[in-house]
């Protein structure tokens, strides 16, 4: 295991705030995709997006919320998605995003706040990564449903741990139970660093946006 990718990886997640965050990232962004996928063996992206292209069809207007440097947009180009929007907070990620040629849109903005964004704007939301230690926490799906046409899907995953214990249960039980969202399906808990993190879990949830 390359000890200094491990270390960035730590280093990232325990940000304690959005702006140093966006520092963190922004420097790590030409290494990101090299500590990602060769060192760690970083399989979330694929995963997901297999969700996704399971129910949303590929002209769909997707939103890539916490795109990083773009491997979700390079996954779900492979079935046949084009017409991609990344939203990052960092935008040293962004213009590593940008030298992929997956994207049609790129915006700076950070889930969890208000985002810049007409409601009811896209058909589909997928976030990758980016509901686990020291990121987004449960206030950001607000915000994902209110961008989300009626029917459409919000996909992403999120950390087991991060799941039971930072309020994302509770929040994913709240909206379903007030009828503003469906649970379609859920994934098997997998590792999404088998090399670098074998001992973490994550699930892909897959919920549509109700009328």
């Amino acid at each position: 295991m390359d000890r200094r990718s491990q270390d960035r990886v730590q280093w990232v997640y325990s940000s304690q705030t959005n702006s140093e965050l966006s520092q963190r990232y922004d420097e790590w962004a030409e290494d990101y995709d090299k500590d990602l996928s060769d060192v760690f063996g970083w399989i979330a992206p694929n995963a997901a997006s297999e969700y996704l292209a399971k129910y949303v069809e590929p002209e769909s207007l997707v939103l890539d919320a916490g795109a990083g440097t773009g491997l979700v947009g390079v996954a779900l180009l492979k079935h046949g998605f084009n017409n991609l929007t990344a939203m990052d907070l960092s935008e040293g990620m962004l213009k590593e995003a940008r030298n992929k040629n997956v994207y049609q849109k790129f915006d700076q903005m950070v889930l969890g706040e208000h985002l810049d964004y007409l409601t009811d704007t896209f058909d589909a939301v997928i976030s990758v990564g980016v509901m686990t230690l020291g990121h987004a926490g449960p206030e950001s799906l607000d915000e994902l449903i209110r961008i989300t046409k009626p029917r459409g899907y919000i996909v992403f995953t999120i950390r087991t741990d991060v799941y039971t214990q930072n309020g994302f249960k509770e929040k994913q039980e709240e909206l379903e139970l007030k009828n503003i969202w469906e649970k379609i399906e859920v994934s098997d808990r997998f590792r999404p660093m088998p090399s670098g993190e074998p001992d973490v879990f994550h699930c892909v949830w897959v919920y549509r946006v109700r009328d």
